[in-house]
């Protein structure tokens, strides 16, 4: 979502790095390029005009330090902007009482409902018994959705088709709760628009009725200079504790997400990064900026691998490693695993200057996809033993993978690579406990589209 911000950024903050001294035309130059890279991103104008002049002012009275560059200086300034701009810190939910209430409300199609189900998960992780409520009268598919959702969590769901009013349900969603031992009750409410009076009232009602701990407005992260103006419509009206900020991982600008603190006071508190349940993550301003900046997010990565990653898998992997016994079963585990923490893509994201490596011309994701197919389609034995795969098994293998020879052939090339250099005690001492970057390091040269990919060769030097 943030690509072309960060990539405009860069550049912006490329121009003072090489710079000796930070001098006010040179910084003058660069807060123009920032200025000029937050308006593309659909940033609010009003704090754009406050973020450039904050960065320019404290540019101009920082203090020469040593040992540190020009350009690094302006960086942490922008840096701290960035992250004062959007919150300075995580905000938690603030759940007091027993059953609590958790309030979704939102436009049409902002992801309430599905919001819903992913924060009813999250909070199942944490130990707390989450029944979810569906309170969308209007629209009898929100009703099914939720309690599709709620069967493929396993969470409980309370629902009445045959009630108009929005706050009886929620009160006896509150009893159903009671008799269920739950201790939050997350109540999925109709979208409407901010402007919609009657619509409104039926919430301020249901506020009325249950004292939630959390109102939590849903918004798109695709709404840009619009989405400002709902939060402040919605908060008005209810008093809104924070928001969730949906579709991060489309094509929209981001510029809401740099928006809506500011203007609001309201915290951004989670953002929803896939459709998948599990793609649901918490909001660090301080990762967040430093992801717009094109320095990664290793703590976000680390927090996800060690969430999803099966320990005893990974310790029965670096055993294989160190015993110099890896096959392809162990590496196609691997995969799987990197699957799991949201593929190469997700993982190139979050690591300094992946943002780019993705971006560049040939890089394809989806090559781990056909790595996958391939080694699925072998037999057990051909996992453990690939030098007995001949052309007939080949034919099978890639007949059962809607794969090419010419694919197969790198696969097994950069394999049996893998696998000359773990048998190098020297090179395995310095590999990782962990199971990740093994199979990274091997995948990195399918990860150009087309199989008829070779690199470039490298020109003789006349003498």
């Amino acid at each position: 979502m943030f690509e072309n911000l960060t990539g405009k950024l860069q550049q912006a903050l490329r121009k003072i790095s090489g710079q000796g001294i930070m001098s006010e035309s040179n910084i003058s130059e660069a807060t123009q390029e920032i200025r000029s890279a937050l308006i593309d991103a659909d940033v609010n104008y009003n704090v754009i005009n406050e973020f450039v002049e904050d960065v320019k002012r404290e540019a101009l009275g920082a203090e020469v330090i040593q040992t540190v560059t020009p350009g690094q200086q302006f960086i942490k300034v922008v840096y701290d902007k960035l992250v004062s701009m959007m919150g300075e810190a995580a905000a938690p939910l603030e759940l007091k009482k027993s059953p609590s209430v958790i309030m979704m409300i939102g436009l049409h199609g902002s992801g309430k409902t599905t919001s819903s189900a992913k924060i009813a998960a999250m909070l199942r992780k944490q130990n707390r018994r989450p029944l979810l409520v569906a309170a969308d009268i209007y629209r009898p598919a929100a009703i099914d959705q939720l309690e599709i959702l709620a069967r493929e969590i396993e969470i409980p769901v309370y629902s009445d088709r045959n009630s108009s009013s929005v706050a009886d349900i929620a009160l006896s969603a509150l009893k159903r709760a009671r008799e269920l031992n739950c201790d939050t009750v997350i109540v999925d409410t109709a979208g409407r628009l901010q402007i919609d009076q009657q619509m409104i009232s039926e919430l301020v009602s249901l506020k009325q009725s249950v004292s939630p701990d959390e109102i939590l407005l849903v918004a798109d992260a695709a709404l840009g200079q619009q989405a400002v103006s709902v939060v402040d419509s919605f908060n008005k009206a209810l008093g809104i504790s924070g928001m969730i900020l949906t579709k991060l991982d489309g094509d929209a600008r981001g510029g809401s997400a740099l928006s809506m603190r500011k203007v609001t006071g309201c915290p951004i508190k989670f953002v929803g990064v896939g459709e998948k349940i599990a793609d649901l993550d918490v909001f660090h301003p301080d990762r967040m900026a430093s992801r717009i900046l094109g320095m990664g997010d290793i703590v976000s990565l680390v927090e996800k691998a060690a969430e999803e990653i099966d320990r005893k898998e990974a310790e029965k992997l670096r055993d294989k490693l160190m015993s110099k016994d890896f096959d392809l079963d162990d590496f196609l585990t691997q995969l799987r695993q990197m699957k799991k923490i949201g593929g190469i893509d997700s993982i190139l994201k979050m690591l300094p200057g992946g943002a780019q490596l993705s971006a560049t011309p040939g890089f394809d994701a989806s090559a781990l996809v056909g790595m996958e197919a391939m080694i699925s389609s072998m037999t057990p034995k051909e996992r453990a033993n690939p030098e007995i795969i001949d052309f007939s098994r080949k034919k099978r293998i890639t007949r059962g993978s809607a794969r090419s020879i010419q694919e197969l052939n790198e696969l097994l090339t950069q394999f049996q690579t893998m696998q000359k250099i773990l048998r190098q005690t020297s090179l395995i001492k310095k590999l990782m406990s962990g199971s990740l970057l093994p199979s990274l390091g091997a995948g990195m040269g399918s990860l150009k589209r087309g199989s008829n990919y070779t690199p470039p060769k490298k020109k003789k030097r006349r003498r």
